[in-house]
């Protein structure tokens, strides 16, 4: 392909198929996923705490300590704790 208006075709064609197969596997491992929450589910587990987890898995620790700790005094501030 030509270029169109100053643009390389051939290497835009290229990145957008590159994003196209990417957004399929994205898809199929989102789906892959959801099967294996409800499974989880299906043994008796909260997906909804797992799902905490995973996203407290992903924090850098200090980040991690300091929600802990800013959610501990919000929860004193408020009375949810003594």
């Amino acid at each position: 392909m030509a270029d169109a208006g100053g643009i390389a075709a051939d290497h835009l064609k290229s990145f957008i198929e590159r994003i196209e197969r990417l957004e399929e596997e994205k898809a199929a491992i989102a789906g892959d996923i959801k099967e294996v929450y409800a499974e989880a589910k299906g043994t008796g587990f909260d997906t909804k705490i797992m799902r905490q987890i995973i996203r407290l898995r992903k924090m850098e620790p200090n980040d991690r300590q300091e929600q802990e700790e800013l959610l501990d005094i919000y929860m004193r501030a408020v009375g949810m704790v003594a």
